[in-house]
């Protein structure tokens, strides 16, 4: 599993004092220490990097399916609070119990064209949506559209006499 590069999790300089008792030192023997021993102590380091990589693993695939229970959960919670605001419309008591319950957001499941689920995407807030592309929308104007104190009413109570009212008591068009 575990190349000679990058992925061992020998040392470099360990890597090279080995190459030199399985070569030049090959028959040199210390008290406890020859080419041998070393092999088998690297060996042994080899194999527990690799047990740690599989538990690393597992760990990961079990924190996934942990994730998806979490999901799950929030998304039956979701639903039963929203039924249960809707039992306690007449019972003021409970209805600002469940007022003061707040649950996250629920993650929403993105799907292919060919129907498998490709991953879930959390719920955006405004603070994490990606910035708009595009125009920005036009401004509205800041004055109010009867900013001569008269009502809606009024202008059309006006317009309507204006229309009813005979030709020669009409203001002139300027």
């Amino acid at each position: 599993m575990f190349d000679t590069n990058e992925n061992d999790p020998i040392s470099p300089a360990m890597r090279a004092l080995l190459e030199l008792f399985s070569t030049e030192l090959s028959e040199v023997k210390f008290p406890d220490v020859d080419a041998e021993v070393l092999e088998e102590a690297a060996s042994r380091v080899r194999a527990q990097a690799e047990a740690v990589a599989k538990a690393q693993a597992a760990l990961e695939a079990a924190r996934q399916v942990l994730a998806e229970g979490q999901e799950a959960l929030v998304q039956k919670g979701q639903r039963a609070l929203a039924y249960a605001r809707v039992f306690a419309e007449e019972d003021a008591e409970l209805s600002t119990k469940l007022e003061a319950i707040s649950l996250p957001r629920a993650g929403r499941k993105v799907t292919r064209a060919e129907g498998g689920v490709v991953a879930e995407a959390p719920a955006q807030s405004d603070e994490s949506a990606p910035k708009r592309r595009g125009r920005p929308p036009k401004s509205r104007p800041s004055a109010p559209l009867f900013a001569d104190g008269s009502s809606p009413e009024a202008v059309a109570a006006a317009i309507e006499s204006a229309e009813t009212a005979p030709v020669a008591a009409r203001p002139a068009a300027a």
